[in-house]
């Protein structure tokens, strides 16, 4: 499936589109070898949302301004405003601290959302815990690990608008699916921008994503009961 930017509609970005030190980092990731150094891991992700972050801060707003030197003023590009950082615990915690390395002025919010599983194929997705600054008019930048169905993405969307609209929402995941994407193009405003590191073509019965990485917060922070 091509994905390209069309105007009116969602934007999706691949960075694996385009060979960079990215791969590396999204190759670790996904290697069951390496994945045993959680703490190798928590910092691949962290340095994957870092150029996320870089990448997509082309696509936000700058003002210019003067600044002084110790030998005079420069004229120097910065933020016209500082982005809400939301992520979806626990999985996104270490891609929060790698867009907050460099979005390092932002407000930020947590969402809890997870699976509830009635049998081993169907579940619904719960949202138990937001903390959110007011976000009514602003950029708000989500961070996911796994975007496989795209359900929890839309669900936390929803809760967030309790906080306000912003005017604009930024998706940023280590891994998409097709199904995921096409999910929040219909559920999420026409305006809403999607940042991936790779896109992969098979969604398990479980969705599951394949070949993915596997559970993202279970090798980030340990196994859950």
């Amino acid at each position: 499936m091509n994905y390209f930017y069309e105007k009116g509609q969602n934007m999706i970005h691949n960075l694996s589109k385009t060979n960079s030190i990215f791969s590396t980092f999204l190759g670790e990731i996904r290697d069951s070898s390496i994945q045993k150094d959680t703490m190798r891991f928590r910092r691949n992700m962290e340095r994957i949302s870092e150029i996320l972050a870089y990448e997509l801060s082309k696509s936000l707003e700058y003002k210019s301004i003067s600044v002084r030197t110790s030998l005079g003023e420069a004229d120097v590009n910065v933020l016209n405003e500082q982005p809400v950082l939301a992520t979806i615990l626990r999985a996104g915690l270490s891609m929060h601290q790698g867009l907050l390395n460099y979005f390092d002025k932002s407000d930020s919010a947590f969402i809890s959302a997870y699976r509830k599983h009635s049998t081993a194929e169907e579940f619904e997705i719960h949202v138990e815990y937001l903390a959110s600054p007011q976000i009514d008019g602003r950029v708000v930048i989500i961070s996911d690990p796994m975007l496989a169905t795209g359900s929890s993405m839309v669900m936390v969307y929803k809760a967030l608008l309790k906080q306000g609209k912003p005017s604009k929402i930024i998706i940023v995941s280590a891994i998409a699916t097709p199904i995921a994407l096409d999910y929040v193009k219909r559920h999420l405003p026409d305006t809403t921008e999607i940042w991936v590191g790779a896109i992969d073509e098979e969604l398990t019965a479980q969705s599951y994503i394949v070949p993915g990485l596997g559970d993202a917060g279970d090798l980030a922070y340990g196994i859950k009961c």
